[in-house]
This record gives C-alpha cells, sequence and structure tokens, in this order.
C-alpha cells in the first residue's frame, strides 16, 4: 500500500483542548516537529514518520560530528513522535515525560510550551507549573515563560506564591509597557477565591513602584481595583487618593474614584472632580455624567453634557445622552437638534450592534417629539427606521401610543399582545407595554386589570406590585394602595420608591403628618439627592405648618431638577407666603415643561390662578 505523497507537509490538527493556541512549530538546528491528528493515527502513522525522517538534514560524509548531530536529530524526532503518540493515547504522564525530557535537552523554548500544553490537556496543573518553571530556569529572560508561572499558580489558586512572578512580569516588560501591564492585574486575579489575600500579594509586589512618580498613578489603580472586589471600599477609595497625589492628570484614579461614587461613599466625588479641573478625558467626563444621571442630579449631569459636546463636537454619544435628558426635560427643540446630530455622527463613525441599539434609541427619541407635536406620520416614519430587533416591543410600544392618540386605543393594545414572546421577559415586557398605554390614556381600571392577571401568574415581584399600587392609587383606592406599598416595604427593605409614594399620599390627603415625614426622611436615606423625594418632604413640611422649611426644600429641588409637579408645589408655597409674582412664574415655567401635568393643573384649578 502506497503512503500519502510524503513531499506534502504533515497537515496538523490541534486537539480542541488546545484550539486557539499558536501553531506547535518546535525549531532548532533546522528541526521541525508538528502535532499529530489524533484522529488520523492508523492513516498517518507511516507517512508521518516519513516526513519527520525526511525533515532531518540529510546525511553527507563531510564529517563524522555532522553524522552524529543528524543522528542525535533523528532519535529525538522519534522521541518526539513517541512523547505526542503517547500523549494523545493512554498514557498522557509518559508523552509528558518524553516531551519534557526533549525540551531540556534542547532548551527549546516552543517545546517547554508544548510540555506545557500537554499538561493542562492531561488536567495535570502540578506537571503544567513543573514544565513552566523549567522553562523559566532554562530562559530567565523570557517573559512567557514566566507569565506561564504567574498564570498557572493563579489557575491553581496558589495566590501567596504569585509575587515573586509579578514582580518579574513587570521587570522584565519594556519600560513603556509597564502602565498596560499594571492595569490588567486585577482582571488576572479576577477569579481568585480568596481575594483579600489576593489584593495584599499584588500590594506588595508593587511596593517598589509606589514611590515611582511615572508608575505610582497606575500602581495605587491596581492596588485600588483588587481591594475593591476584594469588598475594601474605603481601601479602594485610599488608594485613588494617593494615587492622584501622585498625579492629579492620571487618568486611572479618576476612574477608580468614579466607580467608587456612590450616595454612601461621597468622599470619591472630590478625587472626580478634582480630575475635572485639568483636561480630562471626554470619556471620562462622560462617566462622570453618567453617573451624575444615576444619582438623579440631572442639572449637573446637563452641564457636564454640555462640556462634552462643545470640547468634542465629533463624540456620538454625548449628543444622545443628552437628547435624552433634553426630552426628559421637555425641551423638545434642543433635544431634536441633539439627537439629529447623533445620528448625523454615528452613521458616520460607527458600525454594528452598538450603532443599530444608539439609533434605534434616538429614533424611538424623535417619534415621541413628532407623536407629542401630533405629526403621527413624521412619528410613525421615525419608528420604520428602526432595525435592531431587541428593540421590536419600544417601536411598537410607540406605535400603539400613536394609535391610541388617535382614537384607536383597542387597535393599539391588539398590535402590543401580537408581538412575539419567546422567554417569560418577552412576556413582562409586552404586559408593561400595554399597562403603561392604559396608563397614559387614564384608563386606570382595565390596566390594574392587566397587572394582576400578570402577578397571578409569577412569583412576587416588587416593581411589578409598586406599579400596581400607583394604579390603585388612580383609581382612588388607597387602602389598596397602602396594602401594596406595605408589601414592597416588607419583601424589600431599601425600595425607597415605596417609602415616598406612601409618605407622599398621607400628606397629599393631609392624614397621618408625622408618619408620612418619617417614611420619605426613610426614602432620602436611600436616595439623599432625590429631587422628587425632597419634593415630597417639602409637601408634608408645607402641611404641617412650616412653610419656610418647605420653601427652602423646593427652591433646591427645583434648582436640581426643574419639573412640573416641582413647579405645582413650589408655587403652592410662595403663594401662601404671599410671594404671588414669583409664584406666577414658576408656574408660568411648569406649563412650559409639561403644560398637561396633572399637579399643575389641579393647582391653578383649586387656586383659581389664571398665570
Amino acid at each position: 500500500m502506497q503512503p500519502e505523497d510524503s513531499t506534502k507537509p504533515v497537515v496538523v490538527r490541534e486537539p480542541d483542548a488546545l484550539k486557539g493556541a499558536r501553531p506547535v512549530l518546535w525549531g532548532g538546528q533546522g528541526r521541525k516537529v508538528l502535532a499529530l491528528p489524533s484522529k488520523r493515527f492508523p492513516l498517518a502513522a507511516g507517512a508521518l514518520l516519513l516526513a519527520l525522517v525526511q525533515a532531518v538534514p540529510a546525511q553527507t560524509p563531510e564529517s563524522t560530528a555532522a553524522n552524529e548531530q543528524t543522528a542525535l536529530d533523528a532519535e529525538l524526532f522519534y522521541q518526539l513522535l513517541l512523547g505526542e503518540l503517547t500523549a494523545r493515547g493512554t498514557e498522557p504522564g509518559a508523552g509528558f515525560s518524553l516531551i519534557m525530557d526533549a525540551a531540556r535537552k534542547t532548551n527549546d523554548p516552543a517545546l517547554y510550551q508544548r510540555a506545557v500544553d500537554v499538561a493542562f490537556q492531561a488536567r495535570s496543573g502540578d506537571s503544567a507549573l513543573q514544565a513552566a518553571r523549567a522553562w523559566k530556569l532554562a530562559h530567565p529572560t523570557s517573559r512567557e515563560a514566566n507569565r506561564y508561572v504567574l498564570q498557572i499558580l493563579v489557575a491553581l489558586n496558589r495566590i501567596a506564591d504569585t509575587a515573586e512572578p509579578l514582580k518579574s512580569d513587570l521587570a522584565l516588560a519594556d519600560a513603556k509597557d509597564r502602565g498596560a501591564v499594571l492595569a490588567v492585574i486585577p482582571r488576572a486575579y479576577s477569579r481568585v477565591s480568596d481575594k483579600k489575600l489576593a489584593a495584599a500579594v499584588v500590594e506588595q509586589a508593587l511596593a517598589d513602584y509606589l514611590a515611582q512618580p511615572a508608575m505610582a498613578p497606575a500602581a495605587w489603580t491596581a492596588i485600588g481595583r483588587m481591594r475593591l472586589a476584594a469588598g475594601d471600599s474605603a481601601g479602594a477609595l485610599d488608594a485613588a487618593r494617593r494615587g492622584q497625589a501622585s498625579s492629579p492628570t492620571a487618568e486611572g484614579p479618576a476612574l477608580l474614584a468614579l466607580e467608587l461614587m456612590d450616595p454612601k461613599l461621597p468622599q470619591a466625588e472630590p478625587i472626580v472632580k478634582k480630575y475635572m479641573e485639568g483636561k480630562p478625558l471626554p470619556e471620562l467626563r462622560m462617566g462622570y455624567a453618567r453617573a451624575l444621571l444615576d444619582a438623579q442630579r440631572y442639572a449637573e449631569a446637563s452641564q457636564q453634557l454640555q462640556v462634552v459636546t462643545a470640547e468634542k463636537p465629533d463624540y456620538p454619544e454625548a449628543w444622545l445622552v443628552q437628547g435624552t435628558l433634553q426630552l426628559q426635560d421637555n425641551r423638545d427643540a434642543a433635544a431634536e437638534a441633539s439627537l439629529k446630530r447623533y445620528i448625523e455622527l454615528v452613521q458616520a463613525q460607527r458600525s454594528g450592534d452598538e450603532r443599530s441599539r444608539g439609533l434605534a434609541q434616538a429614533y424611538l427619541s424623535l417619534s415621541r417629539i413628532a407623536e407629542k407635536r401630533k405629526d403621527f406620520t413624521l412619528a410613525g416614519a421615525w419608528l420604520d427606521k428602526i432595525e435592531n430587533p431587541q428593540d421590536l416591543v419600544a417601536a411598537q410600544n410607540r406605535r400603539a401610543s400613536l394609535l391610541a392618540r388617535q382614537g384607536k386605543l383597542e387597535e393599539g393594545r391588539k398590535l402590543l399582545r401580537a408581538l412575539p414572546e419567546r422567554t417569560p421577559e418577552d412576556g413582562r415586557m409586552k404586559m408593561m407595554a400595554e399597562v403603561q398605554l392604559l396608563r397614559e390614556n387614564k384608563q386606570y381600571k382595565a390596566a390594574y386589570e392587566v397587572m394582576t392577571q400578570a402577578l397571578a401568574k409569577q412569583p412576587f415581584d416588587a416593581d411589578l406590585v409598586y406599579d400596581q399600587a400607583m394604579l390603585a392609587e388612580k383609581m382612588g383606592n388607597m387602602v389598596e394602595m397602602e396594602k401594596l406599598l406595605r408589601q414592597v416595604i416588607a419583601a424589600k427593605p431599601d425600595y425607597h420608591n415605596a417609602y415616598n409614594a406612601l409618605g407622599y399620599s398621607l400628606a397629599e390627603r393631609n392624614v397621618r403628618l408625622p408618619e408620612a415625614k418619617e417614611l420619605i426622611q426613610k426614602a432620602l436615606t436611600f436616595a439623599p439627592d432625590d429631587p422628587f423625594i425632597s419634593d415630597s418632604l417639602a409637601w408634608v413640611e408645607f402641611r404641617m405648618g412650616n412653610r419656610a422649611e418647605a420653601l427652602r426644600i423646593l427652591d433646591i429641588a427645583y434648582k436640581a431638577r426643574p419639573d412640573a409637579d416641582i413647579a405645582a408645589h413650589l408655587g403652592e408655597v410662595l403663594w401662601s407666603l404671599g410671594q404671588r409674582e414669583r409664584a406666577h412664574a414658576i408656574w408660568k415655567e411648569g406649563l412650559l415643561l409639561n403644560a398637561e401635568n396633572e399637579t399643575l393643573q389641579e393647582t391653578l384649578k383649586r387656586l383659581r390662578v389664571k398665570p
């Protein structure tokens, strides 16, 4: 039987466990040894052996030394062939030993790496570590060998032993690359079980860099992230401070502080603000704006966004977020301009899923603006531009809203119910879209019934129960509303919206005012910067006769978040204090923000005011 064409190179396929690794090509004095295809042992044995032998330098009668070297090469080839066959057969340990022996004979880095791979394939972490350490011993200046040792120790969860390899990794890296090496250290330890020990080991390994001005910011940032991963927020904050002290313009400490920003850790924000005093990266300023939005500090977020769009007008994301915030503030013309600018930029700069999702958000917002202007044709045209299937529910929700605005509420409901329901989350989103549609059209009883049916089919969901409570309030069923909100508070004691809603409801009805104040103050402990909760507190103060305190709180809340609801309350407090001219001005602003706001309209009607 004729063997396969031995003049062709041997085709090598990596075993599944090694897919993605570099091709196994072991060199040294002209040798090439290739891994065998495990599924073709019977067929390829003769042909492969012939190919390997042909790869050996041909013997010439020039000298005995040359003949001896050739014999050694051939012997090594056979050893490696046997090692590969054995490693892929039933005795991976024996194969590992053969390949390790060959690596020691040749000091070939690729053979050491292959020994590590064989050990991992055999699920022997100790053998892999043995091979990596032998490789490092043979090539002490090899950063790759050292990194293998470090990675294997981390994988084996031998964290205490990683300090020296980590030091070596930094020492062996080019000076210009050390900052990047420091940045990825926390990721390398992300899966270890003892994160406190890992943080201590990393801090020990980086001690020499903390005194180097060029490296200190990155080193402290790495230490801070390790502390944060270990649950030590205070330690992470200290690291961010020390990093910034070593270089006020460094991004790393500011990014770490940005991650730490939280109402429960207010000391982090000054670090971010100090960095902003220089020339911050637009991306970091954008991150700060998002953190402010998360904290519901909308006015401050808007200021940051204005700076980003002014300093870097070709930064698409800033225009999208700014447009969304402007729409939320009922600044429709400004929102439309920002969103169209985003579309113009993103169509020229980006591609892929990120572009699709962002464009969908912009189209939805522009559709809403057109709907508010009762330009239903344009609103539908914006929706027709949405291509991302993940935004189908949102798009159909807007179409249903358009139908309802034209007196076709039932058609809108049918449109939402026809959406595909592949997962439980799909069903939840469909239900919430229908409830929102009914609520927008003041069909509170129908919305309540849909919500009740949904809740009967699934376990307790605090968000859904809260929404049902708000529907009960709209229906005038205050007993049911309070019962539902108490259920939410019992299930989730930190659900601040439930405390606020119940407290505000009591204040609005002018009953149980001390209890109302206590509930609202409880809500503020969870969200101290929320202007709407501050508005509730001001309203209960007003009901209790503390008009000056109510005015103080409302002034701060309205400045932080110009809103029609807050304007209604601020205007009424001013009216009661005799400041009628200013009250008129505030109410006019509120009408510009939202002329259909129920609280504002009820206030003006009750006080018989025409601003």
